[in-house]
């Protein structure tokens, strides 16, 4: 369903990291002085994990199933199913660390304490992290351990038996929710603030309803609307609702339509130059994964022939985004997001 792994899969290679005696000795001495226990964190033998549609048979739902004991809601915890099994964390955790879901804890109004490096590029979020710390794509325990979190919630787990004696670790698994309702719906759960939640959505159909209406009589009902990328290998791909590129501001939000090719449960496709016409849309927007910023390989499409036929280029009608900007799919940038695509689409009415 996303092209990340097939793009930035070589960041997220899992590298074992283990903790010195002495430091899981001083762990858990931390832990024991902040009222915690390394077993609050294993999963218990009666938890079984919920699934979703949306979501990997081994993936917590997107609700989050979340339950507690009158005894732990008392002591302020509670019991939270996940795929690894029950684990107590905090009615209202006030440390957080996470890798890759900085933006949709922020959306909820969550204190993010550390957070993967990428993170600080995000334009949408980076003004909220500056008192943030770099903890590592994979969340290095020790960096994890000097914030003090309450919390951890990690897409990927390569390092969760040893943050979970850091602290109680959340593993959310990468397309566990599927759009931005159930994302803003399981954060605003996971941090006991459902109202937050529920007061982000509303600000986002607001924006989504006033979008629609300003490309009202400019962008035709029946105009589709296609998002490309290219990399630095020279690969092409078009993305979906769900992938980032804009696709949940664009399909979900502004309601335009997908390229006909693209309907169906295979949103993101790899294809070549030379069946570009057949994914053509009336409105193209290209974001270039280009780390080493060459731009050999834009210019190369630029001057293709092919390229150059495409009637949403010949209309004027095609745009060149920014990858950092573009890339984003958390529920913050989600929402900006709509207001760029409409000004480029009433840029392109004119």
């Amino acid at each position: 369903m996303h092209a990340k792994s097939s793009i930035l899969s070589s960041k997220f290679k899992s590298i074992s990291k283990w903790l010195s005696l002495p430091l899981l000795l001083l762990l858990s001495l931390t832990v024991s002085a902040c009222g915690g226990s390394a077993s609050d964190n294993e999963p218990s033998a009666s938890a079984s994990a919920s699934s979703s549609p949306s979501a990997s048979p081994e993936s917590p739902s997107p609700s989050a199933s979340a339950s507690a004991s009158s005894d732990s809601a008392a002591e302020g915890f509670r019991i939270y199913k996940t795929d690894k099994g029950d684990i107590r964390i905090p009615v209202k955790p006030q440390r957080i660390v996470t890798d890759y879901y900085g933006g949709e804890l922020l959306s909820v109004g969550a204190n993010v304490v550390g957070v993967e490096p990428t993170a600080f590029a995000n334009p949408f979020i980076k003004d909220r992290l500056k008192d943030a710390k770099d903890v590592g794509a994979e969340v290095d325990p020790e960096k994890a351990l000097a914030l003090q979190p309450d919390l951890i919630v990690v897409m990927y787990d390569a390092n969760y038996e040893a943050l979970s004696k850091v602290a109680p670790t959340v593993h959310i698994p990468y397309g566990t929710a599927t759009d931005i309702y159930e994302t803003v719906r399981l954060f605003g759960d996971l941090v006991g603030a459902p109202d937050k939640g529920e007061a982000f959505l509303a600000d986002f159909d607001k924006k989504a309803a006033e979008g629609r209406e300003k490309i009202k009589g400019v962008v035709d009902e029946n105009a589709t609307v296609g998002l490309y990328e290219l990399t630095d290998k020279g690969e092409l791909w078009i993305f979906g609702d769900n992938a980032g590129r804009g696709g949940q501001a664009v399909y979900n939000a502004l309601k335009l339509k997908l390229p006909e090719k693209v309907k169906g449960d295979n949103q993101t496709v790899q294809i070549s130059l030379e069946t570009l016409p057949d994914y053509a849309a009336d409105y193209m927007f290209l974001t270039t994964y280009d780390p080493e910023k060459k731009g050999d390989q834009l210019a190369k499409l630029k001057e293709s022939p092919i390229w150059k036929n495409v009637p949403a280029v010949r209309n004027n009608r095609a745009f060149f985004n920014d990858f950092d900007t573009f890339y984003r799919y958390d529920p913050i940038a989600v929402t900006a997001q709509i207001d760029l695509f409409v000004d480029m689409l009433l840029q392109a009415g004119k």
